[in-house]
């Protein structure tokens, strides 16, 4: 029994600081700003609507650091999913749906190069995603150096759709009820968040990532296929980093160079306050999604109070991601000193 309630100890107690943190921060948000409406159901929501793309990204992002790896070309490849989105569909007359079958496409061969380079020539994931980086970023400007507006029909369809809820509805000035609302984007984040969750959880291949992230040569010595395993799991980061591209891109309806910069930071801080170990091994995308919601939170209070200037939302997640490694090395330590015993 007291086996049991160590491991839980180690694979939870992150993940419930992280909870914590989160309920703390909105519940701050209810009790400074509730002659606001900050305690509506829609800003909770918004959280989501928002952070759509950043979360699917996040969750890729995570099964990479389980392996112990990096990737920091993900935000690049997000900027370049929405350039291409835009430029196919408003230049080149591309439907959306087969603008959408190619993007993804273009970011599951740029997660395939990459993690073949990483994964059967032995590079170092830091040194390969930040070329992928510079390359991604570099094909965005070559696309188009000037915003390009999306305007396809289909496309602002599915941009402005909305599922509302029937619960959690308010009287406006004009007394109307107004009923909370979600985009498509959220929906299909969260079924992507559920995905990986399974797969992580529940497969062998979620096993075999969590193994490698752990010990590399205690898996090769239990038989398991290191290489093939950590190339598909940078396939998926790049098809999952796509894929928040066009999520992303359904909130903005626009490409531009400048897009989605420090995104992939966004991504690492959301998975490591969730609780994944940047030393690999431990993590959960459960954790991440709440990782983004903390930073989401951050910009809510940030935006509700009125007068602080934006950059203090990366203030704050800075500080937290120090606070949450600087945790992470505390229970690494305890860890190897249970070990020695």
């Amino acid at each position: 029994m007291k086996h049991v309630k160590i491991k839980m100890n180690n694979h939870t107690f992150l993940l419930i600081i992280t909870v914590l943190l989160f309920i703390a921060m909105y519940m701050s948000g209810i009790l400074l700003f509730g002659d606001k409406n900050f305690g509506r159901i829609q800003v909770f929501f918004n959280l989501f609507i928002s952070n759509a793309g950043l979360i699917v990204v996040a969750t890729g992002m995570t099964m990479v650091l389980i392996t112990a790896g990096i990737d920091i070309s993900v935000g690049s490849v997000v900027a370049m999913t929405c350039m291409l989105l835009a430029w196919m569909m408003e230049h080149k007359s591309v439907s959306a749906i087969s603008a959408l079958i190619i993007v993804l496409i273009v970011g599951t061969a740029f997660g395939f190069v990459q993690g073949w380079l990483i994964s059967y020539l032995n590079l170092q994931p830091f040194i390969i995603t930040l070329a992928g980086m510079f390359f991604a970023r570099g094909m965005t400007a070559v696309i188009s150096t000037e915003m390009i507006s999306i305007k396809n029909e289909m496309f602002l369809s599915w941009a402005n759709a909305k599922f509302y809820l029937p619960f959690g509805g308010y009287e406006n000035k004009r007394g109307d009820i107004i009923f909370p609302y979600i985009y498509p984007s959220v929906v299909l984040a969260i079924l992507v968040l559920v995905a990986a969750f399974i797969l992580l959880k529940y497969t062998k291949f979620g096993r075999s990532i969590y193994a490698i992230g752990g010990n590399e040569q205690s898996a090769l010595l239990m038989g398991l296929n290191v290489r093939r395993t950590k190339l598909l799991t940078y396939v998926i980061n790049g098809f999952l980093a796509a894929f928040g591209g066009f999520l992303f891109a359904l909130n903005t309806c626009a490409g531009f160079v400048e897009q989605a910069k420090g995104f992939e930071m966004e991504a690492i801080a959301s998975a490591v306050i969730g609780g994944t170990l940047l030393t690999g091994g431990v993590g959960n995308v459960i954790g991440s999604l709440f990782g983004v919601l903390i930073k989401g939170t951050i910009e809510s209070l940030i935006n509700f109070q009125g007068t602080l200037s934006s950059w203090w939302t990366k203030i704050t997640i800075g500080a937290l991601l120090s606070f949450f490694i600087i945790l992470q090395s505390i229970l690494a330590a305890r860890k190897q000193r249970r070990r020695a015993v």
